[in-house]
């Protein structure tokens, strides 16, 4: 296949791999490539509606290596579903009566893109494949090459998104200054709420970071104690608790210690919450792609409330570290990740290949071009992994039974 010229593309929530992603692709394509030209467009979707994007000049591709230092993308973001019409109409990124697909292909043939790079997750990867097969029905071959970006880790079949790693060693560094709040006031109830809608993988994950760099701290007593900085309570969207039960273990807790920290995945409860608006005649708001807008009903405050007057805290606080942890910079076992997926991709693209390069979990975890029809959201955390059954057992918690996650 002749490549001429190639477009890069970040959209969704940020995770600290978009920047470094935009760097090795840039990289793999100037040592294997040079001549191919590079764009890249910007805020995502909303950026190729409206055919801003910008050049991969000679100095970028001797500075591209920069890029791995930092979070963010360089180029933005944006949530744009190009199949959601309405939307697309009402932000005025297509005028009305325009099918916002044929204007991102009329724009991409007028820059005579050959090959997208599209770095998000699966919303923005199956908008990049309707993007794909729009194209094709017209007459017009585009190979799209995505990246799996997600700090929750629920893409299928993809074994490990992207920036998740790093998000959860973010998340329990956050989790350090949040839990000495402990000793601000008696009988001290701490919520620290983790990004994962569907997914509890990260705040499982960060509570297993968070406890790793516990277990490394030497205490001096005197009230400073190990196991008033530990995690009590892990909630996550896949098991189910007793709230009578868990409410009576965690009074004991704080009856004993003077505190309870609870690690809460965002995800956990909503379903619930929003069945309770429902009720009361309040709708949730929801994002283009029709996901509850999660910052508006405050899952970490619905816990809280809940536990609050059952485990007798005097004070509450409710502390959220997604901010923080998905604006980071990939952690070097990240940027490992990235290096063989940006490698891969720009492999397949020069070879006309399309689909979303990841870790096969049903093809061995094998590094390849994931098919575009499999690539799918809203992944559940396999809560029988051993490494968190053996978390809940360290601190206390019982395991739960499963519940059913709707994506």
């Amino acid at each position: 296949m002749s490549v001429r010229r190639v477009a890069l593309l970040t959209a969704g929530g940020l995770a600290p791999c978009l920047s470094s992603a935009v760097g090795g692709l840039i990289e793999r394509y100037t040592e294997l490539a040079p001549e191919v030209e590079i764009i890249g467009y910007l805020d995502g979707y909303a950026g190729l509606l409206g055919g801003r994007h910008l050049t991969v000049t000679p100095d970028v591709r001797a500075k591209a290596h920069l890029l791995h230092r930092f979070g963010g993308s360089p180029i933005g973001n944006s949530r744009v579903k190009l199949t959601n019409v309405k939307d697309c109409v009402k932000r005025g990124l297509v005028a009305e009566g325009q099918d916002p697909l044929h204007v991102a292909a009329e724009q991409l043939t007028r820059d005579g893109v050959d090959v997208l790079h599209t770095i998000g997750g699966d919303d923005t990867n199956t908008t990049a494949a309707d993007l794909a097969a729009y194209l094709h029905g017209n007459g017009y071959e585009l190979t799209v090459v995505g990246l799996p970006k997600t700090v929750d880790n629920d893409v299928i079949p993809i074994r490990q998104s992207l920036g998740a790693w790093t998000a959860a060693e973010q998340g329990a560094i956050y989790a350090r200054n949040i839990i000495s709040e402990h000793s601000s006031n008696p009988r001290m109830l701490i919520v620290h709420e983790v990004m994962g809608r569907n997914c509890g993988w990260l705040t499982a994950a960060t509570a297993a970071k968070y406890r790793e760099w516990l277990g490394t701290q030497e205490f001096a007593g005197f009230g400073n104690d190990a196991r008033r900085w530990d995690v009590h309570a892990i909630f996550v969207p896949e098991l189910g608790f007793d709230l009578e039960e868990e409410s009576h273990r965690l009074k004991a807790v704080m009856d004993e210690l003077g505190c309870v920290n609870i690690f809460l995945s965002e995800g956990a409860g909503v379903t619930t919450i929003v069945e309770e608006m429902i009720a009361r005649g309040d709708q949730p708001q929801r994002d283009a792609f029709g996901h509850v807008k999660l910052d508006t009903i405050n899952p970490g405050a619905w816990f809280a409330k809940q536990f609050a007057s059952l485990v007798g805290a005097e004070k509450t606080m409710v502390q959220k570290s997604g901010y923080y942890s998905r604006s980071a910079a990939a952690n070097a076992e990240d940027l490992a990740l990235i290096k063989r997926c940006t490698d891969l991709a720009v492999d397949a693209a020069m070879r006309g290949e399309s689909g979303v390069v990841g870790e096969d979990e049903e093809a061995g975890n094998q590094l390849r071009v994931c098919e575009f029809p499999r690539i799918k959201g809203g992944k559940a955390f396999d809560t029988d992994e051993p490494w968190f059954t053996e978390l809940l057992a360290a601190i206390g918690q019982p395991k739960g039974e499963h519940v059913l996650v709707e994506h």
